[in-house]
């Protein structure tokens, strides 16, 4: 019989909120023994709209991308030791682009059987519900979801992983 989840992917965007979710994706894959990936994605869409509204010049976008793209790279090596001191293996995936879809893109790239995402933020607008990217690829990832809450207990369990 197939195990239920062979992959687990966690979406990181350096919110405390997506640490916490890591730590559960880790404690998740160190007692079932599945793979896990951590994602993150610099979000080009955002940037292209700052300078299409003139809030950006393309020079600062270019400057702005470079450290949107060194904060992927800082938190995938943060995710990394998180692992690493629980004895799991994190596979790293970044990209760029739309957020919800290259999210949805590597899902169905690594096969993932669970897609772990941090708390999402409450809604002010419906504006707001339409802009969430983490919200937007919960609702069009091919898997299963889970959103990581109790921010307490979370921690308790990642500390107590052997």
């Amino acid at each position: 019989m197939r195990k239920p989840i062979q992959r687990i992917m966690v979406y990181i965007d350096g919110s405390e909120q997506s640490i916490i979710a890591a730590q559960y994706a880790i404690c998740l894959a160190a007692s079932s023994g599945a793979e896990l990936i951590a994602c993150y994605i610099v979000n080009t869409t955002a940037l292209e709209d700052l300078l299409r509204a003139r809030i950006f010049l393309q020079d600062e976008q270019a400057e702005y991308g470079h450290d949107m793209e060194a904060d992927a790279e800082r938190y995938l090596n943060y995710v990394s030791e998180l692992a690493a001191r629980k004895g799991v293996t994190a596979t790293r995936k970044s990209g760029r682009g739309s957020v919800h879809k290259e999210i949805v893109d590597a899902v169905r790239e690594y096969d993932v059987d669970l897609l772990v995402i941090g708390e999402l933020s409450p809604i002010r607008s419906r504006r707001d519900e339409f802009y969430d990217e983490a919200e937007r690829a919960m609702r069009a990832a091919p898997c299963s979801v889970l959103i990581v809450k109790n921010e307490d207990r979370v921690c308790e369990m990642y500390e107590s992983v052997e």
